[in-house]
């Protein structure tokens, strides 16, 4: 049986159920079948690197922006002994 494709049949044409349903089963040309399992992330693509924490909302409501957490937190770590928030590698 030959394949068709929706776009060599004529306008109006009613098609036999076999057909009709072969069309319905994949309605992709081979050539757009991609094997996902040779499928690698996208190197340009953005790393996430912030991160989101969430705050109580009483303290919440004593901050206006984010700067004013990241101001208050940075006055905390450097009132803080170094060793206290150093990354062990």
């Amino acid at each position: 049986m030959k394949t068709v494709f929706p776009t060599e049949v004529p306008a109006g044409q009613i098609l036999p159920d076999n057909v009709v349903e072969e069309l319905m089963a994949d309605d992709l040309l081979p050539e757009y079948d991609i094997d996902y399992s040779q499928a690698r992330p996208n190197r340009f693509a953005q790393r996430k690197t912030a991160k989101t924490i969430t705050l109580d909302p009483d303290v919440d409501s004593v901050f206006q922006t984010d700067e004013a957490v990241n101001t208050i937190l940075w006055a905390l770590i450097q009132s803080m002994p170094q060793t206290a928030y150093r990354k062990t590698a």
